[in-house]
């Protein structure tokens, strides 16, 4: 599982990082000097911990010196809700966040921490999610509370159930990424 997940990381970290803006760069090399590109806006990975920390390897393959910031949400499991533990975030405003969230089910605990990011001064325009797997009900609820978020993910499943897991889901991404 934990294989898997970071080489899927790695792939959905290209297909994100292809829409993000670019400016011309010179590189010189030892024979010649090129042109490349470099990003307009600095990156920070945001994982939802535990189970966001699996995709992060993808998107440091990519982007080694992106910074990154941490959001501790669990979910309340009579209320279904988020609950916050945990929330370590750079200061710097002017950067794309890409928030990770495997698992995208209801969508509270994305929205939750988009919400957070927010309060702290970032822009809608300047935050991506990413999930690996979303149930319908969580993007429905995703998009009504964020409208212009860019959400990515690989796969839309069936439905949630009536405990709000995704069916046929792939089961605890946090546990089953950590072993535990």
């Amino acid at each position: 599982f934990r294989q898997t997940m970071n080489e899927i990381s790695y792939l959905i970290a290209s297909e994100v990082l292809k829409e993000l803006n670019y400016k011309a760069l010179i590189v010189k090399t030892p024979l010649a000097k090129f042109k490349g590109k470099d990003l307009i806006k600095p990156v920070v990975i945001v994982p939802i911990l535990r189970a966001g920390l699996g995709l992060i390897e993808g998107f440091v393959k990519f982007l080694p010196d992106a910074e990154k910031g941490h959001i501790g949400l669990y979910r309340d499991e009579e209320t279904y809700k988020p609950v916050e533990y945990l929330v370590k975030l750079p200061k710097i405003k002017n950067q794309i966040f890409i928030v990770l969230d495997p698992m995208l089910a209801t969508g509270n605990s994305s929205i939750e921490a988009i919400n957070l990011i927010k309060r702290s001064g970032v822009l809608i325009q300047n935050i991506k999610l990413v999930s690996l797997l979303a149930a319908p009900e969580g993007i429905k609820n995703i998009k009504q509370n964020h409208k212009k978020l860019h959400l990515y993910t690989c796969s839309i499943d069936k439905k949630l159930n009536k405990n709000k897991f995704i069916v046929p889901g792939l089961g605890d991404a946090g546990d089953r990424y950590m072993g535990t």
